[in-house]
């Protein structure tokens, strides 16, 4: 199964939601929505139409493309930046950085990676949407520093995805990745926090 998921047309976006006031930038009308990541966004363990772009893509009923590779750092996510603008997105879904936590990368240069992607995406007039899971990345440092990216760059934020999913059996694939029902949680919660810039 291809991981580009049928597209019905696409609206103008409208930015309201808490996170982006204040964001005076013009963004594309349109274009596909890429999920950039890494196995959160992959699907690890699970068939590709149950990861959560294709859930998300059914629910909204427009094209999402998944690129999301498993094991990916930030830095590694860095050099496939221009696999994702070959798409030509309007949003990018954006979900990096747990690998860096497992690996003890520098909380540094995982949020330069990050601030990187962002501004090369807003110089194509993308929009950016940066998720957050549990665990380690919403924990010390890491918690403070994706608000204060989000907020330095003026972009949606949607914390901790995975609460009520985490650690919930019938939820979870493995320890750290959702199942099929633990994604159309996922995408509910996703879904809810972006669906006036849609």
């Amino acid at each position: 199964m291809k991981k580009t998921i049928t597209a019905f047309s696409l609206g103008v976006m409208v930015c309201v939601i808490i996170g982006c006031s204040g964001d005076t930038r013009t963004y594309r009308e349109e274009g596909p929505i890429v999920a950039f990541g890494d196995s959160l966004t992959e699907g690890y363990g699970i068939d590709e139409d149950e990861s959560y772009p294709a859930q998300l893509s059914e629910r909204i009923g427009e094209t999402v493309i998944n690129e999301g590779v498993s094991g990916e750092t930030t830095e590694e996510a860095l050099n496939r930046v221009d696999t994702v603008l070959k798409h030509k997105p309007r949003i990018v879904l954006l979900l990096l950085g747990g690998n860096d936590a497992l690996q003890k990368k520098p909380a540094t240069e995982t949020f330069a990676h990050l601030a990187t992607m962002i501004d090369q995406f807003h110089e194509q007039q993308i929009r950016v949407v940066m998720i957050g899971v549990r665990g380690g990345l919403q924990n010390g440092t890491y918690k403070e520093s994706f608000k204060n990216i989000a907020k330095e760059k003026k972009i949606i934020y949607v914390p901790d995805v995975l609460k009520g999913i985490f650690g919930k059996r019938d939820l979870m694939y493995d320890a750290v990745h959702p199942n099929a029902a633990g994604y159309a949680k996922f995408v509910e919660r996703l879904h809810d926090a972006i669906k006036k810039v849609l």
